[in-house]
């Protein structure tokens, strides 16, 4: 006898679909489009990872997820990183 489960398709709120789902969301959502954002689901944890300029885009990331993922609970771990004008060129 075969064991039907093993052909199953995953379910669609596995977390790599979650996961996946969120990505997506931050890259195209017009407050976000931030492509370098990492996002780990642990059971009902969402952790967010990465890199952004400024607070303010660093809570529209946390939200953007929240808003995707309803019923997890965000850890917003991204690092604001400050992006400074080019200065002079240095001479070596």
């Amino acid at each position: 006898m075969s064991d039907a489960r093993h052909h199953e398709a995953p379910h669609p709120d596995a977390p790599h679909y979650v996961a996946a789902r969120v990505q997506r969301a931050l890259a195209e959502d017009d407050r976000t489009h931030e492509l370098g954002i990492r996002v780990d689901i642990r059971g009902d944890q969402l952790y967010l990872r990465g890199k952004v300029e400024g607070g303010e885009r660093r809570r529209q990331v946390a939200a953007v997820a929240g808003e995707t993922a309803p019923g997890l609970t965000v850890h917003n771990e991204v690092t604001v990183v400050e992006v400074r004008e080019p200065g002079e060129e240095e001479t070596l």
